[in-house]
């Protein structure tokens, strides 16, 4: 049941953070947007990190697993930025969403045991996140070059997160959760905001600052979450953290006028049934 809580805790933070980014990324630039995230989260991660003293746990292993957290979760962030930069909520969510999903998987193969109705049923609840957040072709705004290099770069960040999902949930097995969430913002400083400071400066306008501040805010309590239920079972934390693809489809068609087709409703269907179908199988 943790990590039912844990993945949908990490699902309504994930959608809040995706639908400030595909405003905010418009405005300064993936490149900029990422740079102030990784900023924010390093101040809030780094005190929390070292309050608590070198874990006991650090190991060669742990710090192999803190590399590829870092790497992926940096790279995928940069590509699912630029995605929204170039495409519409509807569209992109569902592919980065992909993410836990690919999570899911990777943690199948490593040898984490799920049973055959909690197999079943996170591939239908991954089914529904597609259904209820893709949008039809017509209901595309960009060229079709411009929408294929946003699909790109969506699935280049599904891959990326995913994997960094699985070893931010190994790290945290191990460690405090606060140190699985640390490498990340530390090679962002590093590899994107202190370089682009020192290049062409860090630029904030005074509408993207609200939602910039709520993106690195939120980006890390969504990663805390998810790294909470990943303890308890990281294929269904996964999954169902995914389902900001869902939610984020939806606020879009409420806040942004983005409409949601009969297949989009249908899948919110499924995924609420499946969902309440998961929670009773846990429990």
């Amino acid at each position: 049941m943790l990590a039912i809580v844990g993945g949908l805790g990490a699902a309504l933070v994930f959608a809040t953070v995706t639908l400030c980014n595909s405003r905010s990324t418009r405005m300064i630039g993936p490149a900029q947007l990422l740079a102030w995230v990784m900023l924010i989260g390093l101040a809030i991660t780094a005190p929390l990190a070292f309050a608590r003293g070198i874990p006991d746990g650090l190991d060669a292993e742990a710090a192999a697993w803190m590399a590829v957290a870092g790497v992926g979760n940096v790279a995928g962030l940069l590509l699912a930025y630029s995605a929204l930069r170039l495409g519409k909520v509807g569209v992109i969510a569902p592919l980065v969403s992909t993410q836990g999903a690919i999570a899911a998987v990777i943690a199948i193969v490593g040898g984490e045991q799920v049973g055959t109705e909690v197999a079943i049923l996170l591939a239908v609840i991954a089914i529904g996140i597609w259904l209820a957040a893709v949008a039809s072709p017509e209901e595309q705004d960009g060229s079709p070059r411009q929408d294929k290099r946003a699909a790109m770069f969506a699935i280049g960040a599904a891959v990326a997160i995913g994997w960094s999902l699985y070893a931010i949930a190994q790290v945290s097995i191990a460690l405090p959760v606060v140190w699985a969430l640390l490498p990340s913002r530390v090679i962002g400083v590093l590899v994107v905001t202190l370089p682009l400071a020192a290049r062409s400066g860090l630029r904030m306008t005074r509408e993207a600052l609200p939602l910039v501040l709520v993106a690195g805010v939120f980006e890390v309590a969504g990663f805390a979450l998810f790294a909470f239920g990943a303890r308890h079972g990281i294929a269904v934390s996964a999954v169902l953290s995914s389902q900001f693809a869902a939610i984020a489809a939806i606020a879009a068609y409420i806040l942004f006028r983005e409409r949601l087709s009969p297949v989009q409703l249908a899948g919110v269907a499924v995924i609420v049934a499946g969902v309440g179908t998961l929670s009773g199988v846990q429990a």
